[in-house]
């Protein structure tokens, strides 16, 4: 298997993150963050994510990938409103991600990816 060629990688978003989904799609959000799990682990550099919600769809290229062991951490690159326009503190956006079902195990358990779309 050539592994030169970009990979593509589904990345879904709730109705209640359509606000996220779109400022992505409009390029106001630039990082996107996931629970670094064996899913998304691997996306690196030049690979290709498909965003979805619904039935809307759009593809970004990633720019950077980079994985952070802890929220702390990943705010020692990036702040908060880069990761979601919604909160501002690191707090909020530790709060956000505990909303998730499981994220606050999986965070411990994978830590976090970050990437940057262009």
């Amino acid at each position: 298997m050539d592994d030169s060629k970009p990979k593509k990688y589904v990345l879904k978003f709730g109705a209640a993150n359509k606000d996220i989904f779109d400022a992505i799609k409009e390029g106001r959000k630039k990082i996107e963050t996931r629970a670094a799990t064996i899913k998304f682990r691997n996306i690196k550099a030049g690979d290709i994510v498909i965003l979805l919600c619904g039935a809307q769809k759009f593809e970004k290229q990633v720019h950077s990938a980079r994985i952070f062991k802890t929220v702390r951490a990943l705010l020692r690159n990036y702040k908060p409103r880069e990761i979601n326009p919604r909160v501002s503190t690191e707090a909020e956006l530790i709060d956000m991600y505990y909303s998730f079902l499981g994220y606050r195990e999986k965070i411990k358990k994978f830590g976090l990816i970050a990437l940057e779309l262009k």
